[in-house]
């Protein structure tokens, strides 16, 4: 199966932790390519309706590449860590820009792994998966899990054995 991961992080850090612990443990079994956002030029939707959710985005920038590889995809794992209660912008505008070929997403398997500074019972990972429950009902996705993890320091998450492994395992179960 091919997987794409969303890094919705612009830094080397515990959501880049996490897709790697997520990667090791899918690799060799999967074809695997990461997508990084923020090294990417990608124009907000302007909500023309152009692309007619099949067509693809008429904008002159990375949009069209990515959604490509999002609905070849198999499987979709979208990571970010939480900014001000949310997802990143980085990938909020692949999430808006998906609309340009928004049929083509239907029925997909998805991952979602959130880290965050707060405890894991905070609110704002709530809110982040009720915003994938909803995409997940709207385009039929089969969300086969959603995780969250906290971590203040850079490199908190890797140096947790317990949590690399679990993620680990979820690459492998795939």
């Amino acid at each position: 199966m091919k997987i794409v991961i969303l890094n919705g992080s612009a830094r080397k850090g515990n959501t880049s932790a996490a897709i790697q612990a997520f990667r090791k443990g899918a690799e060799g079994k999967h074809e695997i390519e990461v997508i990084e956002p923020h090294k990417l030029h990608i124009a907000p939707c302007k909500g023309c309706g152009a692309c007619q959710c099949h067509k693809g985005c008429v904008d002159k920038d990375d949009t069209n590449p990515i959604i490509d590889a999002i609905a070849a995809a198999d499987i979709i794992l979208f990571a970010t860590p939480v900014y001000w209660w949310g997802i990143t912008g980085q990938l909020k505008l692949v999430i808006d820009k998906c609309y340009c070929r928004g049929m083509q997403i239907k029925g997909k398997k998805v991952g979602l792994i959130v880290t965050g500074g707060a405890p894991v019972d905070n609110v704002q990972y709530e809110l982040i998966e009720k915003q994938f429950d909803c995409m997940a009902e709207y385009l039929g996705w089969d969300m086969l899990f959603q995780k969250r993890y906290s971590a203040n320091a850079k490199d908190e998450l890797a140096k947790n054995e317990a949590v690399m492994a679990e993620l680990e395992e979820l690459g492998k179960e795939l």
